[in-house]
């Protein structure tokens, strides 16, 4: 059975840091590049809300459901978003990642795929799950093909499954990779890490 604990995770440029209040302002700059709260599909917080989104987060943490982080980018030493562990469940050594969202300037940079990597290596090599999963929405077609770009497996959509902030209900894109799988997919990140440094 897994055990989920904060821990920094660094590599590839990046710095995974355990969510906590200090990192208020830097996720409201994060958020402003792009104005990334107006994107209804998104979990992305309203600069007024960015405490309350903190706070949740962290009583989610405490609860054991949620494994919460803030993006680094060690090039500029700007936060730029924020990742997590959601769904965790310790009984199947299961965990998902999502509620990952960046800032505009770093979308389509080494900065997703830095940050897979880690969260991939970190469940399968130190917490030994057998699956980690992800999950979006049917209307975030940009996230559906980055997760697909990663060598995620679709597993299907859950119709009718989760509520939007604006009050409608979305339908849920499911993917995963089991840890059979994970030898194949890190060696993909690694090379388009490579590829990313070459240019």
């Amino acid at each position: 059975m897994i055990s989920v604990r904060p821990q920094t995770l660094e590599g590839h440029g990046v710095r995974l840091e355990p969510l906590s209040l200090q990192h208020e302002e830097g996720l409201k700059a994060a958020a402003a590049d792009g104005r990334l709260w107006e994107l209804f599909f998104t979990s992305v917080p309203e600069p007024e809300n960015t405490r309350a989104y903190i706070d949740s987060a962290l009583a989610e943490q405490q609860r054991g459901a949620m494994l919460p982080w803030a993006v680094r980018d060690l090039r500029t030493g700007a936060v730029v978003g924020s990742t997590r562990y959601h769904d965790i469940v310790a009984a199947a050594d299961r965990v998902e990642i999502g509620w990952t969202w960046y800032a505009q300037r770093c979308q389509r940079s080494h900065v997703n795929t830095a940050c897979k990597l880690l969260l991939f290596s970190f469940g399968f090599e130190a917490l030994n799950c057998k699956v980690v999963g992800l999950r979006t929405d049917n209307f975030n077609f940009r996230s559906q093909r980055a997760i697909e770009a990663l060598g995620a497996k679709k597993d299907g959509v859950i119709r009718h499954h989760w509520p939007r902030r604006d009050g409608s209900v979305r339908d849920t894109v499911m993917y995963s990779v089991l840890a059979a799988e994970w030898p194949d997919v890190k060696k993909h990140l690694l090379f388009r890490l490579r590829r990313n440094e070459a240019h």
